[in-house]
C-alpha cells in the first residue's frame, strides 16, 4: 500500500469515524495504532479544519458552530449533542460524549478527579478503557433517585485502568460546619481532598442554583438556599457555589460541603464540564468566568442559549 501523507491520514480517519460510523477501536486496528492515537488524530483533524462539525437544530434557523462558540467563551473545546425529549436518554447521550472526552484526554500516570452527578455516573459506565492513572473522588455521596453510588463510580474507573483510587468516604452535604470540619480531618477523606491539589484532569457537572437545576439545591433547607441566593450564587459545581462574575461564594452551604474547592479546580490543567438545558446558561457562564472549564459538553438548547448571548455581545458577529 503506498505511503500517504499525514493530512490524508487525518482525512481517512475522520471519514471512518464521522461518516462510516466505525468505532475508534476498529479504526485503530485498521491503521495499526492505539485507540488513544485515533482520538488525538481526530482532535487534530478538527483543529486543522480537515473535519468540520456543524449541528443544525431541526425547525430552527440557528446553526451551532462549536468551534466558534468555544472561541467566544474562551474554551479549548465545546462538544454539542442533540437535545432529546426523554431526560434519561439526554443524560445518557451527554454521558457518552463525556466518556469519549475522558478517554481521549487521560494519560498514563495522571491524577484524574471525577465529581458525581447522574450524568457522570452514566459516563463512567461508557468508559471502555483507561490508561493506568490515579482516580480521585472529588465530592462526597449525594444519593438521588435514579442515581448510582459515587464510590462505585470511582472504583469502576479504577478497575478499568488498574490504577490507585482515592475514595471520599463521606456525604457531600452534612448538617453543620462542625461535622464537616471533623470529617475533613479523617485520614481517608483528608487524603482524597489533598489529592485534589495536584490533579492533571478533572470531570465535573454544572448545576444552576435554582429549583430542579441542582441536586444539592433539592437536599438542603430553604434557609441555605436563600443564603446562597442572597450572596449572589447562580451556579453550583460539586456543591460549591459560584457568582455570575466567577467568584466563589462563601455561603452557609460552603462550610457544610465535603468536595473539591473552586481553587483546586482552577489549578487543574484540564477540566471537562457537562451541563444540560438552556436554563443552566447563566450557571455555565459563571463557571467559565471562574476559570474552571476547559472542555464543555452541552446539548443543543444550552448551546443556542450560550451562542445567543455571545452574539448579543458581538462575540460571534
Amino acid at each position: 500500500m503506498p505511503e500517504i501523507s499525514h493530512e490524508e491520514l487525518l482525512a481517512r480517519i475522520g471519514q471512518a469515524y464521522y461518516l462510516d460510523n466505525l468505532s475508534k477501536v476498529e479504526i485503530a486496528t485498521e491503521h495499526s495504532i492505539s485507540r488513544f492515537q485515533v482520538a488525538r488524530l481526530l482532535d487534530e483533524a478538527r483543529a486543522a479544519g480537515i473535519v468540520h462539525i456543524e449541528i443544525r437544530s431541526p425547525g430552527s434557523q440557528v446553526t451551532i458552530d462549536a468551534q466558534a462558540l468555544a472561541a467566544a467563551l474562551g474554551l479549548n473545546r465545546v462538544v454539542v449533542v442533540k437535545t432529546l425529549d426523554d431526560d434519561f436518554q439526554q443524560r445518557d447521550l451527554q454521558a457518552h460524549a463525556v466518556a469519549e472526552e475522558l478517554m481521549a484526554e487521560a494519560r498514563a500516570g495522571m491524577s484524574v478527579g471525577i465529581s458525581w452527578s447522574r450524568t457522570l455516573d452514566l459516563a463512567a459506565r461508557h468508559v471502555a478503557e483507561l490508561p493506568k492513572c490515579n482516580i480521585v473522588q472529588l465530592a462526597g455521596a449525594l444519593p438521588v433517585p435514579g442515581g448510582g453510588n459515587p464510590l462505585e463510580l470511582v472504583q469502576r474507573l479504577g478497575r478499568m485502568g488498574g490504577g490507585r483510587t482515592w475514595p471520599m468516604w463521606a456525604p457531600l452535604v452534612v448538617d453543620s460546619p462542625a461535622t464537616a470540619s471533623g470529617l475533613r480531618r479523617q485520614p481517608e477523606i483528608a487524603d482524597a481532598m489533598r489529592m485534589a491539589d495536584s490533579l492533571d484532569l478533572a470531570v465535573v457537572a454544572i448545576g444552576a442554583w435554582a429549583p430542579n437545576l441542582s441536586t444539592v439545591w433539592n437536599r438542603v433547607d430553604n434557609a441555605v438556599r436563600q443564603d446562597g441566593i442572597a450572596k449572589g450564587a447562580v451556579a453550583e459545581c460539586s456543591g460549591r457555589l459560584i457568582a455570575a462574575d466567577g467568584s466563589a461564594v462563601s455561603a452557609e452551604l460552603d462550610a457544610r460541603i465535603l468536595s473539591v474547592t473552586i481553587e483546586q479546580l482552577q489549578r487543574t490543567p484540564k477540566v471537562i464540564a457537562v451541563a444540560q438545558g438552556e436554563s443552566r446558561a447563566d450557571a455555565v457562564r459563571a463557571c467559565v468566568a471562574a476559570g474552571i472549564v476547559n472542555t464543555l459538553v452541552i446539548d443543543e438548547s444550552l448551546a443556542r442559549a450560550l451562542q445567543g448571548s455571545a452574539e448579543g455581545q458581538g462575540a460571534l458577529a
